[in-house]
Protein backbone atom coordinates (compact mmCIF):
# COMPACT_ATOMS: atom_id res chain seq x y z
CA UNK A 1 0.00 0.00 0.00
CA UNK A 2 1.41 3.38 -0.98
CA UNK A 3 2.06 5.94 1.82
CA UNK A 4 -0.65 8.22 0.39
CA UNK A 5 -3.19 5.39 0.61
CA UNK A 6 -2.26 4.74 4.25
CA UNK A 7 -2.62 8.44 4.98
CA UNK A 8 -6.04 8.56 3.35
CA UNK A 9 -7.29 5.19 4.61
CA UNK A 10 -11.03 5.27 5.44
CA UNK A 11 -11.23 8.96 4.60
CA UNK A 12 -14.49 8.55 2.64
CA UNK A 13 -17.86 7.11 3.55
CA UNK A 14 -20.19 6.22 0.71
CA UNK A 15 -23.93 5.74 0.32
CA UNK A 16 -26.09 4.00 -2.26
CA UNK A 17 -29.88 4.32 -2.25
CA UNK A 18 -31.74 1.16 -3.18
CA UNK A 19 -35.28 0.66 -4.43
CA UNK A 20 -36.26 -2.87 -5.40
CA UNK A 21 -32.64 -3.62 -6.32
CA UNK A 22 -31.04 -7.01 -6.02
CA UNK A 23 -27.46 -7.63 -4.84
CA UNK A 24 -26.53 -8.38 -8.46
CA UNK A 25 -27.67 -4.89 -9.51
CA UNK A 26 -25.04 -3.22 -7.35
CA UNK A 27 -22.30 -5.85 -7.47
CA UNK A 28 -20.00 -3.76 -9.69
CA UNK A 29 -20.20 -0.46 -7.82
CA UNK A 30 -20.09 -2.19 -4.45
CA UNK A 31 -16.96 -4.16 -5.30
CA UNK A 32 -15.18 -1.02 -6.48
CA UNK A 33 -16.00 0.70 -3.20
CA UNK A 34 -14.86 -2.30 -1.17
CA UNK A 35 -11.59 -2.49 -3.12
CA UNK A 36 -10.63 1.11 -2.36
CA UNK A 37 -8.50 1.66 0.77
CA UNK A 38 -9.76 5.24 1.08
CA UNK A 39 -13.37 4.06 1.63
CA UNK A 40 -14.51 3.43 5.18
CA UNK A 41 -18.17 2.70 5.78
CA UNK A 42 -20.49 1.89 2.89
CA UNK A 43 -24.13 2.63 3.61
CA UNK A 44 -26.89 0.87 1.68
CA UNK A 45 -30.09 2.81 2.30
CA UNK A 46 -33.05 0.71 1.21
CA UNK A 47 -36.28 2.51 0.29
CA UNK A 48 -37.90 -0.71 -0.93
CA UNK A 49 -41.23 -1.92 0.51
CA UNK A 50 -39.66 -5.24 1.59
CA UNK A 51 -36.43 -5.77 3.51
CA UNK A 52 -33.66 -7.73 1.75
CA UNK A 53 -31.23 -9.29 4.22
CA UNK A 54 -28.96 -10.36 1.34
CA UNK A 55 -27.50 -6.83 1.43
CA UNK A 56 -26.44 -7.22 5.06
CA UNK A 57 -23.07 -8.81 4.23
CA UNK A 58 -21.04 -7.65 7.23
CA UNK A 59 -18.96 -5.17 5.19
CA UNK A 60 -21.78 -2.72 4.45
CA UNK A 61 -24.12 -0.90 6.78
CA UNK A 62 -27.60 -1.89 5.58
CA UNK A 63 -30.39 0.46 6.65
CA UNK A 64 -33.97 -0.49 5.76
CA UNK A 65 -36.24 2.55 5.78
CA UNK A 66 -39.50 0.62 5.47
CA UNK A 67 -40.78 3.41 3.25
CA UNK A 68 -39.63 5.56 0.35
CA UNK A 69 -38.85 9.09 1.58
CA UNK A 70 -37.01 9.93 -1.65
CA UNK A 71 -33.46 10.02 -2.98
CA UNK A 72 -32.09 12.94 -0.98
CA UNK A 73 -33.77 12.05 2.30
CA UNK A 74 -32.37 8.52 2.12
CA UNK A 75 -28.82 9.74 1.44
CA UNK A 76 -29.18 12.18 4.33
CA UNK A 77 -29.52 9.22 6.71
CA UNK A 78 -25.98 8.14 5.75
CA UNK A 79 -24.56 11.66 5.48
CA UNK A 80 -25.60 12.45 9.06
CA UNK A 81 -23.74 9.37 10.25
CA UNK A 82 -20.65 10.47 8.28
CA UNK A 83 -20.80 13.93 9.86
CA UNK A 84 -21.33 12.50 13.36
CA UNK A 85 -18.30 10.23 12.88
CA UNK A 86 -16.11 13.13 11.77
CA UNK A 87 -15.30 11.53 8.39
CA UNK A 88 -13.91 14.12 6.00
CA UNK A 89 -15.67 13.16 2.76
CA UNK A 90 -18.91 11.50 1.70
CA UNK A 91 -19.61 9.93 -1.68
CA UNK A 92 -23.17 9.86 -2.99
CA UNK A 93 -23.20 7.31 -5.79
CA UNK A 94 -25.84 5.64 -7.95
CA UNK A 95 -26.23 1.85 -8.16
CA UNK A 96 -25.66 1.97 -11.94
CA UNK A 97 -22.17 3.50 -11.77
CA UNK A 98 -19.10 1.46 -12.76
CA UNK A 99 -15.55 2.60 -12.00
CA UNK A 100 -12.02 1.52 -11.16
CA UNK A 101 -11.41 1.85 -7.42
CA UNK A 102 -8.14 3.76 -8.02
CA UNK A 103 -10.01 6.87 -9.17
CA UNK A 104 -11.11 7.62 -5.62
CA UNK A 105 -7.51 8.10 -4.52
CA UNK A 106 -6.99 10.65 -7.30
CA UNK A 107 -10.15 12.52 -6.31
CA UNK A 108 -9.11 12.54 -2.65
CA UNK A 109 -5.67 13.83 -3.63
CA UNK A 110 -7.23 16.70 -5.58
CA UNK A 111 -9.62 17.53 -2.72
CA UNK A 112 -6.79 17.48 -0.18
CA UNK A 113 -4.76 19.87 -2.33
CA UNK A 114 -7.75 22.17 -2.90
CA UNK A 115 -9.50 22.74 0.45
CA UNK A 116 -11.72 25.40 -1.13
CA UNK A 117 -13.45 22.64 -3.13
CA UNK A 118 -16.68 21.28 -1.65
CA UNK A 119 -17.99 19.03 -4.40
CA UNK A 120 -16.28 17.05 -7.17
CA UNK A 121 -17.72 15.11 -10.11
CA UNK A 122 -15.55 13.05 -12.49
CA UNK A 123 -16.12 12.72 -16.23
CA UNK A 124 -19.17 10.52 -16.71
CA UNK A 125 -19.34 8.25 -19.75
CA UNK A 126 -22.01 6.15 -21.40
CA UNK A 127 -21.29 2.41 -21.68
CA UNK A 128 -20.20 3.03 -25.30
CA UNK A 129 -17.56 5.52 -24.14
CA UNK A 130 -19.32 8.70 -25.22
CA UNK A 131 -19.56 11.62 -22.81
CA UNK A 132 -22.66 12.30 -20.75
CA UNK A 133 -23.12 16.06 -20.67
CA UNK A 134 -23.70 16.44 -16.94
CA UNK A 135 -21.94 19.78 -16.37
CA UNK A 136 -24.64 22.42 -16.49
CA UNK A 137 -25.42 26.03 -15.77
CA UNK A 138 -28.07 26.71 -13.16
CA UNK A 139 -31.25 26.04 -15.14
CA UNK A 140 -33.98 28.44 -16.07
CA UNK A 141 -37.48 26.99 -16.53
CA UNK A 142 -36.97 27.35 -20.29
CA UNK A 143 -33.80 25.24 -20.18
CA UNK A 144 -35.63 22.30 -18.69
CA UNK A 145 -38.86 22.70 -20.66
CA UNK A 146 -37.04 22.97 -23.99
CA UNK A 147 -34.84 20.00 -23.13
CA UNK A 148 -37.83 17.85 -22.29
CA UNK A 149 -40.29 18.69 -25.04
CA UNK A 150 -38.46 20.02 -28.10
CA UNK A 151 -36.52 17.97 -30.68
CA UNK A 152 -32.75 18.26 -30.47
CA UNK A 153 -32.23 20.01 -33.81
CA UNK A 154 -34.37 22.94 -32.62
CA UNK A 155 -32.72 23.40 -29.24
CA UNK A 156 -29.18 22.23 -30.03
CA UNK A 157 -27.57 25.66 -29.66
CA UNK A 158 -29.23 26.48 -26.34
CA UNK A 159 -28.47 23.00 -24.98
CA UNK A 160 -24.82 23.26 -25.96
CA UNK A 161 -24.65 26.40 -23.83
CA UNK A 162 -26.71 24.99 -20.92
CA UNK A 163 -24.73 21.74 -20.84
CA UNK A 164 -21.44 23.63 -21.23
CA UNK A 165 -20.48 21.59 -24.29
CA UNK A 166 -18.33 24.49 -25.51
CA UNK A 167 -15.76 23.44 -22.88
CA UNK A 168 -15.19 20.07 -24.62
CA UNK A 169 -15.31 18.46 -21.15
CA UNK A 170 -11.53 18.09 -21.18
CA UNK A 171 -10.35 20.39 -18.39
CA UNK A 172 -10.84 20.86 -14.67
CA UNK A 173 -13.41 23.61 -14.25
CA UNK A 174 -15.94 25.09 -11.88
CA UNK A 175 -19.53 24.07 -12.62
CA UNK A 176 -22.60 25.32 -10.71
CA UNK A 177 -24.78 22.26 -11.37
CA UNK A 178 -23.26 18.78 -11.19
CA UNK A 179 -25.13 15.50 -11.56
CA UNK A 180 -26.34 13.53 -8.54
CA UNK A 181 -25.10 10.24 -10.00
CA UNK A 182 -21.62 10.71 -8.45
CA UNK A 183 -21.21 13.43 -5.83
CA UNK A 184 -17.91 13.55 -3.94
CA UNK A 185 -18.73 15.89 -1.06
CA UNK A 186 -16.64 17.53 1.63
CA UNK A 187 -18.56 17.05 4.88
CA UNK A 188 -17.44 20.48 6.09
CA UNK A 189 -19.22 21.93 3.05
CA UNK A 190 -22.35 19.95 3.85
CA UNK A 191 -22.34 21.24 7.40
CA UNK A 192 -22.12 24.80 6.09
CA UNK A 193 -24.50 24.54 3.11
CA UNK A 194 -26.91 21.97 4.51
CA UNK A 195 -27.79 18.46 3.38
CA UNK A 196 -30.18 17.43 0.62
CA UNK A 197 -33.45 19.37 0.78
CA UNK A 198 -35.93 16.65 1.69
CA UNK A 199 -38.82 18.52 0.12
CA UNK A 200 -37.58 17.17 -3.19
CA UNK A 201 -38.54 13.52 -3.57
CA UNK A 202 -36.39 13.04 -6.67
CA UNK A 203 -34.57 14.86 -9.51
CA UNK A 204 -33.81 18.53 -8.65
CA UNK A 205 -32.12 17.76 -5.34
CA UNK A 206 -28.71 17.70 -7.06
CA UNK A 207 -29.31 21.13 -8.64
CA UNK A 208 -30.32 22.53 -5.27
CA UNK A 209 -27.43 21.03 -3.29
CA UNK A 210 -24.75 21.91 -5.83
CA UNK A 211 -25.76 25.55 -5.97
CA UNK A 212 -25.90 25.81 -2.17
CA UNK A 213 -22.40 24.36 -1.88
CA UNK A 214 -21.32 26.64 -4.74
CA UNK A 215 -22.26 29.62 -2.56
CA UNK A 216 -19.39 28.75 -0.18
CA UNK A 217 -17.00 26.42 -2.02
CA UNK A 218 -15.89 25.52 -5.51
CA UNK A 219 -17.92 22.82 -7.25
CA UNK A 220 -15.53 21.07 -9.60
CA UNK A 221 -15.69 18.93 -12.71
CA UNK A 222 -12.63 16.65 -12.61
CA UNK A 223 -12.11 14.92 -15.98
CA UNK A 224 -8.77 13.41 -15.04
CA UNK A 225 -10.74 10.33 -13.96
CA UNK A 226 -13.94 8.86 -15.37
CA UNK A 227 -16.83 6.57 -14.47
CA UNK A 228 -19.44 4.75 -16.55
CA UNK A 229 -23.10 5.50 -15.92
CA UNK A 230 -25.88 3.31 -17.29
CA UNK A 231 -28.28 6.24 -17.34
CA UNK A 232 -31.91 5.10 -17.75
CA UNK A 233 -33.68 8.49 -17.87
CA UNK A 234 -36.75 6.86 -16.33
CA UNK A 235 -38.86 10.04 -16.46
CA UNK A 236 -38.66 9.87 -20.25
CA UNK A 237 -40.06 6.33 -20.29
CA UNK A 238 -42.50 6.22 -17.39
CA UNK A 239 -45.42 8.68 -17.13
CA UNK A 240 -45.57 8.40 -13.34
CA UNK A 241 -41.88 9.26 -13.06
CA UNK A 242 -42.41 12.14 -15.47
CA UNK A 243 -45.11 13.55 -13.17
CA UNK A 244 -42.82 13.16 -10.15
CA UNK A 245 -40.07 14.95 -12.09
CA UNK A 246 -42.40 17.78 -13.08
CA UNK A 247 -43.89 18.19 -9.59
CA UNK A 248 -40.45 18.42 -7.98
CA UNK A 249 -39.19 20.89 -10.57
CA UNK A 250 -42.14 23.12 -9.70
CA UNK A 251 -41.05 22.95 -6.06
CA UNK A 252 -37.48 23.79 -7.06
CA UNK A 253 -38.47 26.91 -9.01
CA UNK A 254 -40.89 27.93 -6.27
CA UNK A 255 -37.91 27.85 -3.90
CA UNK A 256 -35.35 29.66 -6.05
CA UNK A 257 -37.46 31.72 -8.45
CA UNK A 258 -38.95 31.13 -11.86
CA UNK A 259 -38.07 34.27 -13.81
CA UNK A 260 -36.47 36.38 -11.10
CA UNK A 261 -33.50 34.42 -9.75
CA UNK A 262 -30.78 37.05 -9.40
CA UNK A 263 -28.19 34.62 -8.05
CA UNK A 264 -28.70 32.31 -11.04
CA UNK A 265 -28.02 35.17 -13.42
CA UNK A 266 -24.84 36.22 -11.63
CA UNK A 267 -23.42 32.69 -11.32
CA UNK A 268 -24.20 31.67 -14.88
CA UNK A 269 -22.70 34.84 -16.30
CA UNK A 270 -19.54 34.31 -14.24
CA UNK A 271 -19.21 30.78 -15.64
CA UNK A 272 -19.84 31.95 -19.21
CA UNK A 273 -17.27 34.73 -18.82
CA UNK A 274 -14.65 32.01 -18.32
CA UNK A 275 -15.53 30.54 -21.72
CA UNK A 276 -12.52 30.02 -23.91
Amino acid sequence: MLPSMIKWKNMINASIVLYKHSPADIQSVLQSLKDSPVVGEIFLIDNSPVRNDAFDDGRCVYIFNGKNPGFGAAHNVAIRKTIDAGVKYHLVINPDIHFQSEILEKIVEYAENHPDTGHIMPKVLNPDGTVQYLCKLIPTPADLIFRRFFPEFIIRKSMEKFEMRYTAYNKIMEVPYLSGSFMFLRTEALIKAGLFDERFFMYPEDIDLTRRIHQHYKTIFFPEVSVIHEHTRSSYKNFRMFLIHLFNLVKYFNKWGWIFDHERKIINQKILNQKI
